[in-house]
């Protein structure tokens, strides 16, 4: 028994310590086949789904998805999405309420919470059809 609190402790550290930044290998290594749900003040702000190949797809919750993906760089999580060719980099954090994001833009900072994570794919409405 001994050996699998240390193993699960030991493995848990190698993620990051509590309140530290996530690196790139760190945070693909927690969210990667997952989605997780994001708030901000309490209510509902949007959902990312974490996919192979450092691929992402977001959603405001509104049944549209963007399409696109994340890297690293000067300890930030950076993502690009297919209608926004400007990144967006964020620092993340893992504590025992789950993962945290701080926005590191100029409009303003942005903290969001992980309010839930699944490994459920988001739901996404197709695209949609003129007349």
């Amino acid at each position: 028994m001994r050996w699998l609190f240390i193993l699960f402790f030991g493995l848990w550290g190698s993620i990051a310590a509590a309140g530290e930044p996530l690196d790139a290998d760190a945070f693909d290594a927690l969210t990667r086949g997952k989605t997780f749900y994001y708030g901000e003040d309490g209510q509902p702000y949007g959902a990312e789904e974490y996919l192979d190949g450092r691929r992402v797809r977001w959603s405001f919750l509104d049944g549209r998805c963007m399409e696109g993906h994340w890297y690293e760089a000067d300890g930030m999580i950076c993502f690009v999405y297919e209608d926004t060719p400007e990144p967006h980099c964020w620092v993340f954090e893992q504590d025992d309420g789950g993962l945290n994001a701080r926005f590191m833009g100029q409009s303003g900072a942005t903290e969001l919470f992980e309010m839930q994570q699944t490994r459920q794919p988001l739901q996404c409405e197709g695209p949609e059809v003129g007349v």
